[in-house]
Formats: structure tokens, sequence, C-alpha cells
């Protein structure tokens, strides 16, 4: 893998480049207050046989802050960043995988701006309505996020908050922390990104309501939804079946918001619907 940078909308985006060589691409995408960094377990997985693309949203990771939050940090904009990327690339074709927010992104795009470009699309515990109750919980910790004086102090943290992923082995817990990590003026440590993001449920409120955009999705399309989710309902889940590109909804047990992708079950789960045998 290597760490690239590109200039995508006058921002500077980060993104990891895993089997740049390789000729099928997988975009996969994070979610709302997270890195590309999450998404290392399924890229490694998925790069024996893609070229696998793993963008820091713009006001996350390495990614430049924007300079303009109230009009930046929406889905229209990350998407057009999204479509800037991989024109730069020259990818034409693309699966895209996205966690939560990173799953609203590529909804919006499989239904306008990549339509025909996304082959295949991998809603990770997202769907075209999420629940309100769901975004003021997350609101609650994004928008506020915390100091500490220790790395270890902040890892702790993230395994209270993110409990819902399921299962991540200490390894797994510690590399989140350290690629979630950044240090403030007075040497404490907090969380790496801009919490002005939170102003896009502020600015554009209706920025996850998708019906109209997932019914016009012709991509087939793949639901992994947690168990105990509080964002993806089991009624949403069970419509998406019915409507769009009837998405077949897989039900991950001993997840809430959102599976980790960190499991070989859900790898393969994964893997396999991308090749088509599912």
């Amino acid at each position: 893998m290597k760490s690239k940078y590109a200039l995508c909308e006058g921002r500077e985006i980060h993104f990891m480049d895993w089997s740049e060589k390789r000729a099928e691409v997988v975009v996969a995408w994070h979610g709302l207050a997270r890195t590309g960094r999450d998404m290392d377990e399924l890229a490694a997985h998925l790069s024996k046989h893609y070229r696998v693309l793993c963008p820091d949203t713009i006001g996350r990771g390495l990614s430049q802050w924007s300079p303009e939050p109230e009009r930046e940090y929406c889905l229209d904009f990350y998407g057009r960043i999204a479509v800037s990327l991989l024109d730069q690339l020259q990818i034409k074709t693309c699966a895209w995988v996205g966690t939560s927010m990173g799953g609203a992104i590529g909804l919006r795009l499989a239904a306008g701006a990549l339509k025909g470009r996304i082959r295949r699309l991998v809603l990770n515990d997202m769907g075209p309505k999420i629940a309100d109750a769901a975004v003021e919980r997350i609101r609650s910790y994004a928008g506020k996020p915390p100091r500490f004086d220790r790395l270890s102090e902040l890892e702790q943290y993230f395994r209270t908050i993110y409990k819902p992923y399921g299962w991540l082995s200490d390894e797994q817990w510690r590399r989140l922390a350290e690629t979630s990590a950044r240090r403030l003026p007075d040497g404490g440590i907090t969380t790496h990104y801009d919490p002005n993001m939170v102003l896009q449920f502020v600015h554009h409120p209706r920025d996850y309501d998708q019906w109209e955009a997932y019914d016009r999705i012709e991509a087939p399309t793949l639901c992994l939804r947690g168990e105990h989710s509080d964002l993806l309902l089991a009624e949403t889940a069970e419509e998406m079946k019915r409507r769009g590109p009837r998405a077949e909804v897989v039900t991950i047990a001993g997840c809430g918001h959102a599976p980790a992708l960190n499991v070989p079950d859900q790898l393969s789960l994964v893997e396999r619907f991308l090749a088509g045998s599912r």
C-alpha cells in the first residue's frame, strides 16, 4: 500500500492506494468521524484481486480541513471530491464499499454522477433513510471531541463509543486509536477530524434522506445491517429489498452501527459479492 495525496475540488485529499497495478478498482470509504485507515483489513483482503482506494474525507485524517465548513461538509461536496479523484486516476469503473457516511456518498453517486461507473455497491449499515435518534447520538460525541493526556486513554474512549463495531483484536483497537489521533497545541491528544464536520446536520439537514436517489440505482447492491443497529432500522432495510436496486440485505450478528469489516466472515461476504457470486 502507498500513502498518496491528490488535489480534488481545490482541497488536498489523502488516500491509501493498495495494489495500484491491478486493473479492477474498489473504493472503500469510511464513516462520519473516521478515516480511511478503518478499511485496512478489508483493503488487505481485497488487494489480492483489486486495486483498493481508501480516501480520508475532507476534514478527516490527513486530508485538508475545509475553510468553508458550512458549504463543503455535505454529501454533494464529498461526492464531487470522489469523482475528481477517480477522474484524476483515470478510473472508468469501480465497485464501492461504504461504511455509514461512506455508504451514503456511494448511494448518491451510484444514482447520479457515477451512475454506470459504480458497477457494484456495498452499503455497510447505511440506507436511504437513517434514524434520527442515531444521528443525535453520533452528534453528541462527534461534535465535541474529547481531550486526553495519553493515547491509551483515547483508545479506551474509542473502545467505549465504538463497541457496536463488534469484535476487534487488541492490535486492531490500538491501530484504530493511533490512526485516529492528533496532538493538540497543549500536548494533549484528541480525535483526528475537524469538529465542524457535524455542521452537515445543521446546514444540510436532509442530506441523508435519499429514497429518491436509491430508486434510481441500477448497480447490484448489497446492504450489511448490524443486528443491533440504531441507525439503519430493520423496516428500512426491508423496504430496501423491494425498491430501487432491490438490495440483498445481510444481517451481521453481534454488531450495531457499524460492522467493522475486519473478520473473515464479513470480508468473504464482501469479496463474494464483488466477484458476482452473490
